[in-house]
């Protein structure tokens, strides 16, 4: 009888099977570094940085006609940080990445629920920052509706603390995380629409930011928008891509910001089936306001690592509130084998407002990104060189004379990714 009760389950869940998908994949990602210079300019008696992190995730996934679910799990792993038989990890790094259901509500309208990777356009506002090992995720509610070409996405975040054994801390106002525009409430608005050459998209966004009395008691927040446009239009091997984007509000701190903007505007050409051109710019507002208030603009939730150099001297939890950017970029993509590529791009940055000296100039920056593609995974490797002028020792706080000679970054990476199930 038991034999019957096993062969009817089975039976079962084959059926179910039938009519759903059941994905489990993972990642192994270990990366060796040599820092430096990397960041911000490193003085002449400071040691260079080595290291290796990994980055592994378990994913699975499963899908019927009338919902979908997600689940990632990931662990970043520095080699050596725990101490030899700790039976715990010491980073607490270990984590849920994503977790969301997506439910299908019909007539093209969808909504996903859960922790999930928020990505739009070339991820200059929104984007999963994967090159960092952690990632990048949002826990929110997105409500989507997508018909042919056009697509509307409505997100929605309330974020809380929960501390206390008898529930959430002061729900409303105890939510205690800040620093790198970590929010308390966001609301946003993507509209994208494509046509044969052209695509183009409309974003709006509103994030509230809980501020502290003298105390640091919570104390109401401050609610910063942010609105523009991506275009991109391609056409043979031609293509242009631009942002538009506004910011105004208050900041973190109760910082009105007014006038702050990013523009930019990049081309790209295929001169050949082995070579890739491009060249662009991107202007970013700096601070030229007041006490209290702040002319500068930031990318907030984007993929910045992915603009303005590699080296990542702006923007990435750095450069929130100061003169701004003037970048002015050229690269070139060489396919070297059908497995096989190497990218060369010089960016050269100018501050968009003066620094105290007067200055502008703060360099040019040289990135080299080969990668090679092997039956089941791939190698990628990187290089960068940092030619500083006078701005920037000024705008990093180093002088010339105890910086060292050579600010440079180096890189190797691994990229695994298992099919377990499909």
């Amino acid at each position: 009888m038991k034999k019957q009760y096993v062969i009817l389950g089975l039976l079962l869940g084959c059926l179910q099977f039938v009519h759903a998908q059941f994905t489990l994949d993972g990642e192994f990602r270990p990366r060796a570094e040599y820092r430096h210079g990397f960041g911000s300019l490193i003085a002449d008696d400071a040691d260079a940085g080595f290291g290796i992190s990994a980055r592994a995730r378990l994913n699975a996934g499963f899908a019927t006609e009338s919902y979908k679910f997600y689940l990632s799990l990931q662990d970043v792993m520095v080699w050596g940080e725990n101490r030899q038989i700790l039976p715990y990890d010491q980073n607490n790094s270990f984590a849920v990445f994503q977790a969301w259901a997506e439910l299908n509500l019909g007539s093209g309208w969808t909504t996903k629920l859960g922790r999930q990777v928020l990505s739009y356009d070339d991820q200059r506002i929104l984007g999963g920052l994967d090159w960092a090992q952690q990632g990048r995720n949002h826990d929110a509610a997105l409500l989507k509706y997508k018909k042919e070409k056009f697509a509307l996405d409505v997100a929605f975040a309330f974020n809380q603390d929960y501390s206390h054994p008898t529930g959430f801390v002061n729900v409303g106002t105890g939510y205690n995380t800040t620093g790198f525009f970590s929010y308390k409430t966001m609301q946003m608005a993507h509209l994208s629409q494509s046509w044969e050459k052209l695509s183009g998209s409309l974003l709006f966004m509103n994030n509230g930011f809980q501020e502290f009395d003298d105390t640091d008691a919570p104390d109401g927040t401050s609610n910063l928008q942010t609105f523009g446009t991506h275009l991109d239009y391609k056409a043979g091997g031609f293509g242009v891509a631009a942002n538009a984007f506004l910011q105004t509000g208050q900041r973190q701190g109760e910082v009105d910001v007014k006038g702050a903007y990013l523009v930019s505007l990049d081309l790209s050409f295929k001169a050949s089936s082995k070579v890739g051109l491009g060249a662009g710019l991107e202007i970013i507002s700096g601070n030229d306001g007041d006490a209290g208030e702040t002319g500068a603009f930031f990318p907030l939730y984007g993929t910045n690592h992915k603009f303005n150099g590699f080296m990542d001297y702006f923007y990435v939890g750095n450069h929130a509130n100061s003169v701004g950017l003037f970048d002015v970029h050229v690269s070139a993509n060489f396919k070297l084998s059908e497995t096989s590529s190497l990218l060369v791009k010089a960016l050269n940055f100018s501050g968009e407002q003066d620094l105290p000296s007067g200055d502008k100039a703060l360099g040019t920056e040289i990135d080299l990104v080969f990668k090679k593609q092997f039956k089941g995974y791939a190698l990628v490797m990187g290089y960068s060189q940092m030619f500083a002028a006078d701005g920037m020792y000024e705008l990093k706080g180093v002088s010339e004379d105890a910086a060292a000679d050579g600010q440079n970054w180096a890189w190797a990476m691994l990229v695994l990714k298992p099919k377990f199930l499909n």
